[in-house]
């Protein structure tokens, strides 16, 4: 098992990609530390991850909160070790114009996908450089590579996002820790189901998305999940500083 013995910290663990991740990180025998700003979500994930056998545990943490996910790291390190960090928590928003967006929007979607991936990787890196190994995979973006229209907050973090782990990864590769990125394109979350509820057809705008892709389908989490996985794990042990893009096939079209 790829992951065996290894304790790993995935924030949004309570459903979409970040729950995904968690059950497949489980099933590659590590210990899964889930969390989530929801309380009941994240609990039913490490429910199910421990009723198929394997080991989890769940807490409440608020990503945007420094000294909460300061605290949380810290303890499971002292007890566990820290070996993999996935930083997914992220939100969107609504379709806006630039020129139409309230400064409220722009301070909470920074606050969760920027400032939520800059404390995970401060609380993590102090005990992954001491211990000499370590890796963290946040979850960017396709829109981290093309500033997608009425989407300029959330284009402008994740691309602040992706930056930022080459940055992390200049940094931390010397002290044998690694630094990666994803780059989903579509993928059938709730996030995603938030984006069609938003259009007067949601069903013609889901149909008319999926043409864009080479593949002609959104992807699922589980295909992002694998794709943490491979970062994660010790087979992508000369991968750093990369932003892997899961896209469909969306950006050779």
């Amino acid at each position: 098992m790829r992951l065996d013995g290894k304790t790993t910290f995935v924030t949004g663990a309570g459903q979409g990609i970040g729950e995904a991740t968690a059950l497949r990180f489980a099933e590659e025998g590590a210990h899964v530390v889930a969390t989530d700003v929801n309380t009941e979500t994240v609990g039913e994930t490490a429910e199910t991850i421990e009723q198929a056998g394997g080991s989890a545990e769940a807490h409440e943490l608020d990503v945007t909160d420094g000294d909460r996910f300061h605290e949380l790291v810290d303890e499971v390190a002292s007890e566990r070790g820290l070996d993999v960090v996935v930083n997914n928590a992220g939100i969107g928003h609504p379709p806006q114009w630039i020129e139409d967006t309230d400064e409220s929007v722009l301070d909470y979607v920074l606050d969760v996908n920027v400032r939520g991936v800059w404390n995970g990787c401060h609380a993590a890196l102090p005990h992954m450089k001491e211990q000499g190994s370590g890796a963290i995979v946040n979850v960017a973006s396709l829109a981290a590579h093309f500033g997608l229209p009425r989407q300029a907050v959330y284009s402008l973090t994740k691309g602040a996002v992706l930056n930022f782990t080459r940055a992390v990864s200049a940094e931390s590769g010397p002290m044998g820790v690694r630094a990666n990125a994803v780059c989903p394109g579509f993928v059938t979350t709730d996030l995603g189901e938030q984006f069609f509820a938003t259009r007067s057809d949601p069903e013609a705008a889901r149909e008319q998305m999926e043409q864009r892709y080479d593949l002609r389908r959104l992807g699922e989490a589980e295909e992002i999940a694998d794709c943490i996985l491979f970062l994660a794990s010790d087979e992508s042990s000369w991968v750093t500083g990369h932003g892997l893009v899961v896209d469909g096939g969306f950006s050779t079209s």
